[in-house]
This record gives structure tokens, sequence and C-alpha cells, in this order.
């Protein structure tokens, strides 16, 4: 999976820019602390004390590192622990963070947000979801979460990257539990060559977990990814993809095919906090009253919804 390697010393950068070789797009670094480096996002960054280095190394597509966050008493949080009787309320900081090509992709404080939204705000609005495709997740947290629908009896993920599941399985075993559902099938293919190969209307609801939309210069725009992901699905059938923050959260993208209309805002499909599936924990962030509240908008949103429509 790659040899495990100390993080280099970062190099500290004037807050006036005098250092001679910055570039005025460069992080400030600071020796003992991740700072996340995505140019997508220029004149920010976010800073993580890191407590140790689980793993760092280079697989065929991209970069990877694993490391454990200091804990500070003032900022712990709620999480579950199994135990041998049951489950134990525990606390922790953001736990062990996972990053690729330099990007933040999550934390074990905060990945059900994400991971719990992306899935059942598609599935719980469609009654008795049986077949569904995943692209990207490699991580296997939406699997965890798919496998909490009963009705679901067969779901493919196209993950291109292998030494990425390994070691989301390695080092995060309750998101990566996701793989170990029986219905789950792994295709280590690119996702518009898996495609071409599926056959129309097969799939009640796709999920894309695969690249950042923000990049409107991403290969899958110029392609026909998105055609054939509308073949694919079944009249009324659903995609769910992620569309980045709008107004300081993360947001998600809801489309449905012409068909049995579909009431994004309203779950038909109610899932409870009794639906496990592989998971050891129940349910932490989604709920059906979460789920419609998700759909209202801040005032400047619906001004430039309102303006995007006229």
């Amino acid at each position: 999976m790659g040899s495990e390697a100390p993080l280099s010393a970062p190099k500290i950068i004037d807050a006036k820019g005098n250092d001679e070789e910055a570039e005025s797009d460069d992080h400030p670094q600071i020796p003992g602390w991740f700072a996340e480096h995505c140019p997508i996002w220029p004149g920010e960054a976010h800073f993580l004390k890191v407590d140790n280095i689980c793993f760092q190394g280079k697989s065929q597509f991209q970069d990877m590192l694993v490391f454990q966050v200091r804990r500070y008493e003032q900022f712990r949080i709620p999480i579950f622990r199994v135990i041998d009787d049951g489950v134990e309320l525990q606390t922790l900081t953001y736990g062990k963070v996972f990053v690729l090509d330099g990007a933040l992709q999550l934390t074990e404080k905060d990945e059900c947000s994400y991971q719990e939204m992306m899935t059942h705000l598609p599935l719980c609005s469609i009654p008795n979801p049986k077949k569904v495709l995943l692209f990207g997740g490699g991580d296997g947290g939406i699997l965890r979460e798919i496998s909490r629908h009963s009705s679901v009896k067969h779901i493919d993920i196209c993950e291109i990257d292998t030494m990425l599941i390994d070691v989301y399985k390695k080092y995060f075993p309750d998101i990566a539990i996701g793989y170990k559902d029986p219905r789950v099938q792994l295709h280590v293919t690119d996702g518009t060559l898996f495609l071409k190969s599926v056959a129309k209307g097969t799939y009640d609801a796709i999920i894309v977990d695969a690249f950042d939309p923000i990049r409107s210069d991403h290969e899958l725009f110029e392609t026909e990814f998105f055609e054939l992901i509308s073949k694919a699905l079944r009249p009324g059938g659903v995609l769910c993809i992620q569309a980045e923050s709008f107004c300081g959260v993360i947001g998600f993208l809801l489309c449905s095919t012409e068909g049995p209309h579909v009431d994004f805002r309203n779950p038909v499909n109610p899932i409870g906090p009794e639906n496990y599936g592989v998971s050891r924990y129940p349910l932490k962030y989604y709920n059906s009253e979460y789920h419609s509240a998700s759909f209202c908008l801040p005032s400047f949103a619906k001004r430039t919804k309102a303006k995007s429509t006229a």
C-alpha cells in the first residue's frame, strides 16, 4: 500500500509574502500542522494539529495521507464506540483524517454528515429502491449507508484505485465496513466504460462521489458520462451528486429521469434508527425531518435562484 514516511518540515511563509521562493497562491505552513492545500479554494487554508501520521503513500493515481488529530479537551465531540454489551458514548476530536492529493476528504468526527445525506436523500425519495450504482465512494461509507435499506437487492460500485480501498479498510474500518455487505459488487474500472456495458433502465438510483464538481474543466464534463447515467436509470430513477458548498455547508444535486414523479422534499421511503445494515451504529445525522429541512434556502440563495430562473 505504499511506505510510511514522516511529513517533511513545512516552510513558514511571511504574511506579507516576503519569501522570495513563495508564489502568491502558496498556503502558509507550520511544522507539526497539516495545512490543506487545494488550489480551487485560493486565499484560504485549513489547519489541523497532527498527533501522529498513520500512513503516507502514493498509488498509481493519487497521493494519500492518514493522520491522527491531536486531542484537546475543549474540542471533544460525542461519538459511539462498540463494547461487548452494547454501544457506549465516547468523545474525541476529529479522530483520524484522510487526505487525497493535499485535499481533506473526511474525518472520523463528521463523515456521517456527508455519507448519510448523500445516500438517504435519494434513496428515501423513491419507494423500494432495489438496484443502486455508486461511482467513487471508495472509502465504503456510502456502501455502509445503502446497506441500511432492506429493499436494496444489489449494489454496484465503480472505484479505480484499489490502494485507496485498502487504506480505508485498514485505518477506517467503521467506514469501510460497507464492503462487508454481501449485496456489494466491486468493479475496478473506469466509470464511463462500465456505464457503456449497462442495459438501459437498470438502476433505481445512482450516486456519484467520484470527483469534485466545482472543477468545470473535469474530463467527465467533456464526455457522455451523464447521458449514460440517464440511460442507466429506470423511469423515475434518481441521481445524487455532490454540488460543493454554496452557502457554507455541503450541497448535493438531486435529479430524476422522466417517469413517476419524485418529490425529493418529502421522503416516501423513511428510514429509522433501527436500520443498521452492516453498520455497527445507528444513524448519527440523517432523519426524515432534516431531509425536508435540507431543501430550505437562505435568503441570498433564494434571490440567486430567482434571478437564474428569470
